[in-house]
């Protein structure tokens, strides 16, 4: 007989024809592809094609394109197995690198570390958060920083709670208040009617914002966009129904980054990192570096991130293809951390023209993307994987963590660090830039 973890697997499973979730999204495709207009897809960008590829409900994608280095790694061998989703360790071309002692990634890892010859810049970390590191940044993320005086995808239309929504959350699941409502921004002030703070229907627009400089910071932040208008729609709504509506807090550069968990965490993924061998042999963004040129060299003393933010995904969640253009430092190492349902990242070229890679993040991997090509390239999350929660986040003999268990199955949690200000650049002072003195 299955266990109820077994079956409650099973009965979610996108690749099993018996299964509820298979039967609900074949019905779903029939009706969404009955008018399908088979012109467009002629239009569609490489990335664009990549992208509905993955997102794709029925039938389930194909992952034999997609690297997945946790098939190499017998440790992870349940890990792999659950959902039935898993890609090839062998889809992309990439190189192993040895990993400097840096004391934190877990025995599974064998010290190993993966860069690409088609993306420079970009290192993948396998499991590089063990399982008890990535259990104490889930912690960290829902019940510290998804609460003020961080900002959140919520702040604009409710009123949340002081202790934070989840911290709030978690004392309801315990009986220890009820599960009142939050209130609507929207219906405790009356909103100006503002046609420049409201979108209006129709088709999603690409962005392309102008990438931020030492020459044009000044500009840019004297010139801020306007606050968004609270929904005139959100009505009041329970803690409990409010919490999967979470998406991302805001950790900007004004967080107090030197009491950070995270903070060691990503300082530890670049010291661990041989840079020499990461841009070897890249020559194609020589002179892309900026007028200081190439910095990676003392990136393991000089590494400071200054600003950051935890996305919080959902299973039917995507992130569309697009470039980080905010930092005054464009490229010096964004560290990207993934926690809970795994997912597939996908990261391209210059241009949404190019061909991306599809790459398997699975819960404690870390990503680096650094350097002018790297940081420049368009990437995106089309797809978060159902039923991939590794076994070691489920909650086995520890109660406490039932409600995180609970939250992670159909969740990923990823950590987004950066460096937005090059060393000796102070966006406080008059003229910017801090003298060599």
């Amino acid at each position: 007989m299955p266990t109820a973890t077994e079956a409650a697997h099973r009965a979610t499973d996108l690749h099993d024809p018996t299964s509820a979730a298979y039967k609900k999204a074949r019905r779903l495709h029939l009706k969404a592809t009955r008018n399908r207009n088979q012109d467009v897809e002629a239009d569609w960008t490489p990335f664009r094609a990549a992208e509905k590829k993955y997102k794709a409900r029925f039938p389930p994608p194909d992952l034999s394109d997609v690297l997945d280095l946790a098939t190499l790694d017998a440790f992870r061998a349940e890990e792999v197995s659950r959902g039935g989703w898993y890609g090839r360790a062998d889809a992309i071309q990439c190189t192993e690198i040895e990993l400097n002692d840096c004391n934190e990634a877990g025995p599974s890892t064998g010290r190993k570390a993966y860069i690409f010859p088609d993306v420079p810049g970009l290192v993948l970390l396998p499991s590089f958060v063990d399982p008890e590191g990535q259990r104490r940044l889930v912690r960290w993320a829902l019940s510290e920083q998804a609460r003020h005086p961080n900002e959140t995808n919520l702040d604009t239309h409710y009123v949340l709670p002081e202790i934070g929504l989840w911290n709030k959350y978690v004392d309801v699941r315990r009986g220890q208040c009820e599960d009142g409502h939050v209130r609507s921004r929207a219906l405790l002030h009356t909103i100006p009617n503002d046609p420049q703070r409201v979108e209006t229907p129709g088709p999603r627009r690409l962005v392309a914002n102008e990438p931020a400089s030492k020459d044009n910071y000044d500009t840019l932040s004297c010139t801020p966009k306007p606050p968004a208008a609270p929904s005139p729609s959100a009505q009041p709504i329970r803690v409990s129904a409010l919490v999967p509506k979470l998406r991302w807090a805001n950790i900007g550069w004004s967080y107090h980054w030197g009491r950070s968990k995270v903070r060691s965490v990503c300082k530890r993924a670049v010291r661990a990192v041989s840079w020499d061998r990461v841009f070897a042999n890249d020559k194609s963004s020589a002179g892309d570096w900026g007028e200081d040129g190439p910095d990676w060299d003392s990136w393991h003393e000089t590494y400071e991130p200054d600003a950051g933010i935890v996305n919080f995904y959902q299973t039917k969640d995507t992130l569309m293809a697009h470039v980080d253009r905010s930092e005054v430092c464009a490229t010096s190492p964004l560290v990207s951390i993934s926690l809970g349902c795994a997912a597939i990242f996908l990261i391209g070229g210059l241009t949404r023209d190019a061909k991306p890679s599809a790459i398997l993040l699975r819960s404690g991997d870390a990503v680096i993307m650094s350097g002018p090509a790297c940081r420049r390239a368009y990437h995106g999350v089309p797809r978060i994987l159902e039923g991939t929660l590794p076994p070691h986040l489920e909650s086995g003999a520890d109660g406490d963590w039932v409600v995180y268990e609970e939250y992670l199955r159909n969740s990923r949690i990823n950590v987004n660090v950066r460096q937005v200000f090059p060393r000796g650049f102070d966006p406080t002072a008059p003229t910017r830039l801090a003298s060599d003195a």
